[in-house]
């Protein structure tokens, strides 16, 4: 640092925001062979050190800070925070300072005025700042070269705003933690949520807030006055949601230039910019905030009151004693335009341990000046002066006598390595880590500083991710707020893609999924969400369930099904299938889901459903020929009513219930080539039997009776029989199993000679083969009059096999059902004979000849027509 180059080599640059000031120093120390900027704020510093290690190569570029230090050996470029730049040894081509307009601040300020003061390039030194400071520069640096800088675009006023109705890429402004998160939950409600930036934050969290804001995932950003330096923002206007900020000693408004500084932020470049306040909101007295006429000229005008001095306090002081020191820390300047600073927390942590019994031992300029580098640790945790001190106190006992040791620094950052906790809890730990990385970064106060650094650095990273997880969680919808983006277009351009799985998403977030093609919102929305989510899935339903319906119709025809009288995909049904009463062409009726495809789409859907199901339905061909006897004019009353009967019955109906002695033996011949079976117990069409028909119009809804999924010949009985069997004791049988097994019965008797009361032998082997159990084999065979006769045992003594059981069979009586109905019969029965030896009349019997039982089918009413 050459501090006795000539005050004609400074330059003044001054003018209010966006005037490129910054961008103008970066280019002319580009241009010099070496140099350093000091900038007010750690993240600004880094921004810099970025684009210039761009430019120039990383190799040549340095970054000092309190916490971070990036110094290659061959650096000739030095980008620092102003606290960290070095004064001493060094000598640079080209000095700036920016935002030297701080050296009035009350904290900070002194810092500032040393670096105006003696800061200088060998070959220019750049003074940037607010035009404010231009009667300082004349009176403090009066040789320096005054530059005037317009702003690019105008910044207007544009009053009053709900903070519903903010315009995008907005930045509305609070002073306190409370009211930036309060701004925050109202705009992820309105808005779809907010990027936070507040001096609390790491610079790291408040980077990767501000990049949520820039890359356009969020319109919004809530934040405290930090925002009005160095943040380059891509903003069209700034809100106030107060003109009121605590300053650390009182509640104070405002002054317009540091209301310029933060409006500012609006219109970059040659964009124009707009500020305000936030309407509908009241403050202590119930009043909105809202700014003057004098203040709204200022800002627009950029005239602003110039500063009438700067704080100072002595930048080398003496290390004599503490009591010299803290003199000349105290000191008064001598100038006029220079004033003594307030009190800083470095010189009141001074103050106060050297009360304390140690501060005793403090002896010599080394112990003293080591002493003061202590205490001008910064608070990063904003304790205050005495818990500031207290930990100042316990570093000091052992950088007293030396080091202090990696294992003590690396146990403390350990206990820190947490990324659990909440908002306020984050922000503890990483301004408690961001005091241990500054501890680290000192060059002779811990053991093994590069590995403790690069631990403390590695930790503040990872707090700083959970952190803004964190507030992205809390004050971020990123779905709202990309369909509040996206609302406004048509339909066939709003950004829903449909997922594999069959989530509708926009831009990766989930809206709702559509199952089948019917449409659902999100479960997990809020409340208040369910509304916009449902009508951006709806904007672009149309468009979605077209693709849908013809990727269907080309490719997932397979995946259909019949369920319950409807054509069903993806466990949704598609429409409700109504069959005709001679089972021809079925109508469909699409389910209302569908009502929002194009009619063209529509129609292709409907009709590429009913060339399927048309070949679905082919296994009802059998019923259909049926249905179509009914209408032969050929066929008699008599066949007609048995196939209505039939068809009634699905296929299968009991020999009692048919009314066969009604139907003319010559119409069997035309039946039985329509596939009915004349069988012992029952009517069927055997074709319809098989497992095909039986699943399709269970599916249909057409048989409500419980299906066999496999048809097997035999399974175990039940109240309700499976359609297409028969009870046979406790179990059921196929009916056309049931006829195969009785008509062995009567080939059995036809062999033995078919007499009246002919004993005959059946053999059991096929009945039991399919699955009976000998019981209920007799059952079954009972039920169409055979009848077993239990052979005589062997005598006592006599050897051999035992004779088989023999059988009779008897025909049925007139009264006589058959299987269910068969103890109801023999009930009547007995009734019958008992009248008729009350009468003294002998019960009357069929002969051997007689056919199967009347039965009150069908036939009854026809008969008596009839007759």
């Amino acid at each position: 640092m050459n501090a006795k180059s000539p005050d004609g080599t400074v330059k003044a640059v001054l003018g209010p925001t966006n005037t490129g000031k910054t961008h103008l120093a970066i280019e002319r120390m580009c241009g010099h062979s070496s140099g350093m900027i000091g900038f007010p704020l750690r993240l600004l510093a880094r921004e810099v050190y970025d684009r210039v290690a761009a430019i120039k190569g990383e190799r040549q570029v340095a970054l000092i800070t309190g916490e971070e230090r990036i110094e290659p050996p061959d650096a000739r470029y030095f980008c620092c925070t102003v606290e960290a730049m070095p004064m001493q040894g060094r000598d640079y081509a080209f000095v700036a300072l920016d935002e030297a307009q701080l050296a009035a601040d009350p904290e900070r300020g002194h810092i500032f005025t040393d670096r105006l003061l003696h800061a200088r390039g060998r070959e220019e030194t750049m003074l940037l700042g607010s035009a404010t400071l231009e009667p300082m520069v004349k009176a403090l640096v009066p040789g320096a070269e005054r530059i005037e800088r317009p702003r690019f675009s105008t910044l207007r006023h544009a009053g009053g705003c709900k903070l519903s109705r903010l315009p995008p890429r907005s930045a509305v402004v609070a002073f306190s933690a409370e009211q930036v998160y309060a701004m925050a939950e109202m705009l992820r409600r309105f808005r779809g949520g907010a990027a936070v930036v507040m001096g609390a934050l790491s610079p790291e969290t408040r980077n990767r807030q501000v990049e949520l804001f820039q890359n356009g995932e969020v319109d919004y950003i809530v934040a405290t006055d930090a925002i009005g330096m160095g943040l380059n923002l891509d903003l069209n206007h700034v809100a106030f949601a107060s003109l009121n900020k605590y300053d650390g000693k009182r509640k104070r408004r405002l002054s317009p230039a540091e209301m310029a500084q933060i409006a500012g932020r609006a219109g970059r470049h040659q964009r124009d910019g707009t500020f305000g306040t936030v309407s509908g909101l009241h403050g202590e007295r119930g009043e909105t905030p809202e700014f003057s006429d004098e203040e709204i000229y200022a800002i627009e005008e950029h005239r602003f009151q110039p500063l009438t001095h700067l704080f100072w306090r002595e930048a080398e002081p003496r290390f004599d004693s503490l009591q010299a020191l803290i003199d000349d820390l105290e000191r008064a300047p001598d100038k006029a335009e220079l004033r003594a600073a307030p009190e800083a927390i470095d010189l009141a942590v001074l103050k106060r341990l050297s009360e304390e019994l140690f501060a005793l031992e403090i002896r010599g300029a080394g112990l003293v000046r080591r002493f003061w580098e202590a205490c001008s640790l910064p608070d990063f945790r904003q304790l205050g002066a005495e818990q500031h001190a207290r930990f100042v106190a316990r570093l000091w006992q052992d950088l007293s006598t030396g080091h202090l040791g990696a294992d003590y620094v690396a146990a403390r950052i350990a206990e820190l390595d947490i990324m659990q906790g909440d908002i306020a809890t984050l922000q503890g730990r990483i301004a408690s880590i961001r005091s241990w990385a500054y501890i680290c970064q000192r060059p002779d106060w811990v053991l093994g500083r590069d590995e403790m650094a690069s631990r403390a650095r590695a930790v503040e990273a990872r707090l700083s991710d959970a952190l803004h997880a964190r507030l992205t969680e809390r004050f971020v919808n990123r779905r709202t707020a990309i369909l509040m983006k996206s609302m406004g277009q048509d339909g066939g351009t709003l950004p829903v893609m449909l997922e594999k799985d069959g989530r509708l998403t926009v831009e990766g977030e989930s809206i709702g999924r559509l199952d089948g093609f019917r449409f659902s919102v999100d479960p997990g929305a809020a409340l208040a969400d369910r509304r916009m989510l449902l009508a951006a899935g709806e904007k672009a339903l149309p468009a979605i369930l077209e693709q849908r319906a013809d990727w269907l119709l080309r490719e997932g025809l397979g995946e259909l099904e019949l369920v319950q009288g409807a054509v069903r995909w993806d466990n949704r049904d598609l429409a409700r299938i109504e069959m005709p009463a001679d089972f021809g062409v079925p109508r469909l009726v699409l389910v209302r889901e569908l009502s929002v495809l194009p009619e063209p789409s529509r129609k292709r859907l409907e009709s590429g459903l009913l060339t399927w199901l048309a070949e679905k339905l082919e296994p009802l061909e059998p019923l259909r020929k049926l249905t179509e006897a009914t209408r032969d004019p050929q066929a008699g009353s008599e066949a007609r009513a048995l196939l209505h009967t039939l068809i009634a019955g699905h296929g299968v109906v009991g020999r009692e219930n048919a009314g066969l002695q009604h139907l003319p033996k010559e119409l069997r011949p035309y039946l039985r080539k329509l596939g009915v079976q004349f069988g012992t117990l029952d009517i069927y069409a055997h074709a319809l039997l098989k497992l095909a028909p039986r699943q399709l119009l269970h599916a249909l809804g057409l048989d409500r009776r419980e299906l066999q999924p496999a048809m097997l010949p035999v399974v175990p009985g039940a109240k309700r029989l499976p359609a297409g069997y028969r009870p046979a004791g406790t179990q059921a049988i196929r009916v056309d199993l049931a006829e195969k097994v009785l008509r062995a019965a009567f080939d059995a008797r036809s062999k033995a000679g078919g007499q009246r009361n002919q004993r005959f032998g059946i053999n059991p082997a096929l009945g039991i083969s399919i699955g009976l159990e000998p019981g209920n084999l007799e059952r079954l065979l009972g039920a169409a009059g055979f009848r077993r006769h239990k052979s005589r045992e062997l005598a006592e003594g006599a050897f051999g096999p035992p004779a088989p059981d023999v059988w009779t069979w008897h025909p049925r009586r007139a009264d006589e059902g058959s299987g269910r109905n068969k103890g109801a019969s023999d009930q009547s029965r007995r009734n019958k004979r008992h009248d008729q030896r009350k009468k003294g009349q002998r019960s009357s019997r069929p002969s051997p000849q007689a056919g199967p039982a009347r039965g009150g089918g069908a036939f009854d009413a026809l008969a008596d027509l009839l007759g």
